[in-house]
C-alpha cells in the first residue's frame, strides 16, 4: 500500500502558472502540441470575463463576517415569508402556482445564498469568517429543520397532492420528496406520537455522538521494545513517544495501527495492536450501541416502518434490507473461492516465515502487502515523478473533453477566496451552450477543510417563468503546494482522487433536472459515486494513463506500459479477501438494524469465520464497539459504497473499456446518466443506458479475471 506521507518532491519543468493555457495532449502525444496546441485547447483563457458579471450565477464571494451573518438573517426571514405565505393559502384554493412552485423557486434561490454562508467556513483564510460561517450554518440548519416539521405547511401540500392536478414526471416527483419528507419528521401523526418522535430523534443524535466520543477519547497505547517493532523504519520510530523505561509507545490511533500491521515482522506484536485496536471501548460502546439500536428500531415503528433498516432505506436506491441482504450474500458467495485461493497463499507465506503459527486477521495487512512487493514491480514512492499536477490536470481536462463533449475555458481575474484558486467556464463542444461553472481549490493551507471532495455552490434549475439557472461547483483538494518554482508531483491515490473528484465536477454541470432538489448532486446516495466511481477506471487503463502522466524532467516519456498493467493487477490483488472483510461490516450493519433483540456480540462472532473463509474474529476482541460508521452516518447503509463500486465495475466493463475516448458513448452517459439527476428512478437511468437491468456479474468477473490466478 503507498504511504500517506505528506513530502513531496518538486521539479519546475512542468510548471503552469496560474491563467495559463492547459495543453490537454500529454505523454507519448506531448510531441505533438508544438504543432497542435493552437488548434486543441482544452482550456481557453477569456481575459475579460468578471466573476461578477458571470450569467445565471448568484454564489457570493468574499463576504465578511457581518456580511455572512446578516445575509444568513435575511436568508431565514425570506424563507418565513415564503412558508407564511404557503400555509396561509385556504385547502379548498390549492394550486399548482400557489404552494409548489414558491416553495421549488425558494430553494433554487436560497441554495447559492446558504452556500455563501457557509462555504467560507472550508475554505476561508479568515478564522473571523469561518467562525462567522459555522455560527450561519447552525441558525440556517435549524430553521431549515423547523421548516420540515410546519404541520401548517405539510397540509396545504398534501391538499394539493390529493387534488390530482396534473404535473409532469418531475413536478410530481418533487411533491412526492416534500411529502416524504414531512411524513419522515412524523407530521402525518399524532401531536402525542410526534413528540416522541422528536424525543427519540434527540435520543439517537446523543447516542451516536457519545460512541463516536468514546472512541475519540481512548487513549490507549501499547509498550514495545525496539526488536519489538521490527520491519518499521526508523522514521516512523521518530514519531513514537518512549517511556520512562525506554520503550516505545503505539497508540491506537489508525496511522500508528495501520503502520505496524502492515510493516512489523514480529507476528506477536501484530497481534498484540490488533487485540488493543479490537478492544477499544469494549464495554461502554457495546451498550450504547445496543441502546442506540433500539432506539432506532422503536423510532422507525413509530413512522410506520417494520425496523429501522427499512426506513433508512426507503429512499434509497436499494429500496430494502433484503435487497441489501441479498446483494452483500451474492457478493460474498461468488468471491469465497477466490478468497480461499487468497488466504492458501498468505497461510503458506506466513508458514514459511513463522513456523507453525496459525494465522489470523491480524496477519492479513503484512502478508498482502509481503506478496504485492514481491509480485509488482511498483515503487509507488517513485512513481510520483510521473505525475506533476499540472500534467496530471491537463490530461483530466482532454478525457474530460473529448469523451463528454466539452469545452473549458479559465476566467481570468475571478474573483475568489486565495491567489491559488482558478475559476472555468464549462460549455457544451457542439453547441456552445453554457453548461456552468466551477471553482479549484488545490493546494493545502492553514485552515481550509482537510479532505478532497466536491461542494456544489449553486444548482441548476429552471424558474416557473423558464429562466435557467445554472450550477456551479467547488473542488477543493489537499496537494502540496509549489515550492521556490518545483511543481507538486501527486501519489498515484492522489490521482485517482482527482480524476474521482472531477468526475463529480463533470456529473453537477452536466445534470439538466429543472428543480434544485434534483440537480447538482442531490441524487440518490446509493446512485451518486457510481459516474465518479465509472470515471476512476481511466487511471488503470493505459491509454488514459499516459494521457495524464509524464516524466516531471521530460514530459513526452509517458508511464511504461508494464507499469500500467502492475497498477491494474496492484488494484485488483487480494480484492476477495479486502472486499469479504467489508461485507462482514456491512452484513453486520444490515442485520442489526433490520432485526430486533440481536445479541451483537454474538452476531459477530458467528459472521465473522462464515464470511472469512474460516478466519475466526481475534480473540478477546469486540469490532461492534469501535466501528463508528454503523453509529452515525451510515447506519443501515454501510453497504453503499460496494453498491457503487459493483454497477460502476458494470458500466465501464460494458460500454467503455473498448473504446476510452468513445465520445459516441460518452454523449449517451451523459445524457442518459448524468443529465436526468435526481429526477429519475436510479434503476430505470441504468437499464436505459445499459439496455438491461445492471447486474453484479461483471464486477465479479473483473475480480477473477485480474486475479493473481487467472
Amino acid at each position: 500500500m503507498e504511504s500517506e506521507g505528506n513530502s513531496e518532491k518538486k521539479l519546475s519543468s512542468s510548471k503552469l502558472k496560474k491563467g495559463s493555457n492547459i495543453i490537454p495532449l500529454t505523454g507519448a502525444a506531448a510531441l505533438l502540441t508544438l504543432v497542435v496546441s493552437l488548434a486543441i485547447t482544452a482550456i481557453n483563457k477569456r481575459r475579460n470575463s468578471k466573476r461578477k458579471d458571470l450569467p445565471g450565477c448568484n454564489f457570493r464571494v468574499n463576504l465578511s463576517a457581518s456580511e455572512i451573518l446578516k445575509l444568513a438573517d435575511r436568508i431565514i426571514a425570506k424563507s418565513k415569508e415564503v412558508h407564511d405565505a404557503v400555509a396561509s393559502v385556504p385547502l379548498d384554493k390549492v394550486t399548482y402556482k400557489n404552494v409548489i412552485s414558491p416553495l421549488a423557486e425558494l430553494e433554487a434561490q436560497q441554495f447559492p445564498l446558504v452556500q455563501s454562508c457557509v462555504v467560507p467556513k472550508l475554505v476561508s483564510t479568515s478564522d473571523k469568517v469561518r467562525k462567522a460561517s459555522a455560527e450561519a450554518e447552525k441558525k440556517i440548519d435549524a430553521h431549515i429543520s423547523s421548516c420540515s416539521k410546519r404541520e401548517d405547511v405539510y397540509c396545504v401540500v398534501k391538499a394539493f397532492a390529493a387534488k390530482g392536478e396534473w404535473m409532469g414526471p418531475e413536478a410530481r416527483h418533487y411533491v412526492h420528496c416534500l411529502m416524504k419528507e414531512f411524513e419522515r419528521n412524523g407530521l402525518n401523526l399524532t401531536a402525542t406520537k410526534r413528540e416522541e418522535v422528536q424525543r427519540l430523534r434527540a435520543q439517537i443524535d446523543e447516542l451516536s455522538f457519545q460512541y463516536v466520543q468514546n472512541l475519540n477519547d481512548d487513549s490507549t497505547s501499547v509498550l514495545f521494545h525496539e526488536n519489538e517493532l521490527a520491519g518499521l523504519p526508523a522514521e516512523f520510530l521518530k514519531t513514537l513517544e518512549k517511556a520512562e523505561n525506554g520503550m516505545f509507545r503505539v497508540t491506537l490511533k489508525s496511522h500508528h495501527v495501520a503502520a505496524v500491521l502492515e510493516l512489523c515482522k514480529i507476528g506477536k506484536t501484530r497481534r498484540l495492536v490488533a487485540m488493543a485496536y479490537g478492544k477499544r471501548c469494549g464495554k461502554a460502546n457495546l451498550s450504547v450501541l445496543e441502546y442506540l439500536v433500539q432506539a432506532r428500531h422503536k423510532f422507525a415503528r413509530l413512522l410506520g416502518y417494520s425496523n429501522y433498516a427499512e426506513y433508512a432505506l426507503n429512499p434509497r436506491m436499494a429500496k430494502t434490507p433484503s435487497k441489501v441482504l441479498e446483494f452483500l450474500e451474492d457478493i460474498s458467495s461468488s468471491l469465497s473461492d477466490l478468497a480461499n485461493k487468497e488466504l492458501a497463499m498468505l497461510k503458506e507465506l506466513k508458514k514459511q516465515d513463522e513456523g507453525e503459527l496459525p494465522f489470523g486477521v491480524e496477519d492479513l495487512l503484512y502478508y498482502v502487502k509481503k506478496v504485492e512487493q514481491q509480485e509488482f514491480d511498483l515503487d509507488l514512492g517513485a512513481l510520483k515523478q510521473y505525475f506533476p499536477v499540472n500534467l496530471v490536470l491537463s490530461g483530466i481536462f482532454k478525457i474530460f473533453q473529448d469523451l463528454f463533449g466539452l469545452r473549458f475555458e479559465e476566467i481570468a481575474d475571478a474573483d475568489a477566496w486565495h491567489s491559488d484558486v482558478r475559476m472555468f467556464s464549462v460549455f457544451d463542444l457542439s453547441s456552445g451552450e453554457l453548461l456552468g461553472y466551477f471553482y479549484l481549490d488545490m493546494y493545502k493551507r492553514e485552515g481550509k477543510y482537510g479532505q478532497t471532495c466536491v461542494v456544489a455552490l449553486q444548482n441548476g434549475s429552471v424558474a416557473f417563468n423558464g429562466a435557467r439557472q445554472v450550477p456551479l461547483a467547488l473542488l477543493i483538494s489537499q496537494l502540496q503546494t509549489d515550492i521556490g518554482g518545483i511543481p507538486s508531483l501527486l501519489r498515484f491515490t492522489e490521482v485517482v482522487s482527482l480524476l474521482h473528484e472531477f468526475g463529480h465536477v463533470v456529473q453537477h454541470l452536466c445534470n439538466r433536472a429543472s428543480f434544485a432538489r434534483f440537480s447538482g448532486l442531490r441524487v440518490d446516495p446509493d446512485f451518486v459515486e457510481i459516474p465518479a466511481k465509472v470515471l476512476e477506471n481511466w487511471c488503470y487503463e493505459s491509454f488514459s494513463l499516459k494521457l495524464i502522466s509524464g516524466f516531471h524532467q521530460d514530459i513526452t516519456m509517458p508511464i511504461k506500459d508494464e507499469i500500467c498493467k502492475s497498477l491494474k493487477r496492484w488494484r485488483y490483488s487480494f480484492s476477495a479477501l479486502k472486499l469479504k472483510q467489508e461485507v462482514l461490516y456491512c452484513l453486520f450493519d444490515q442485520i442489526i438494524h433490520s432485526a430486533e433483540n440481536v445479541d451483537i456480540f454474538e452476531l459477530f462472532k458467528h459472521l465473522h469465520p462464515k464470511v472469512m473463509v474460516g478466519l475466526p474474529m481475534l480473540e478477546g476482541t469486540n469490532p461492534a464497539s469501535c466501528f463508528p460508521r454503523c453509529a452515525i452516518g451510515y447506519e443501515a447503509a454501510c453497504y453503499s459504497r460496494i453498491w457503487s463500486e459493483v454497477f460502476a465495475a458494470d458500466i465501464f466493463t460494458s460500454k467503455f473499456q473498448d473504446g476510452l475516448l468513445n465520445q459516441h458513448v460518452g454523449m449517451q452517459f451523459r445524457t442518459k446518466v448524468l443529465a436526468p439527476g435526481g429526477a429519475k428512478d436510479p434503476i430505470e437511468i441504468l437499464s436505459d443506458f445499459l439496455g438491461r437491468e445492471p447486474s453484479i456479474q461483471t464486477f465479479i468477473d473483473n475480480k477473477i479475471e485480474c486475479s493473481l490466478w487467472h
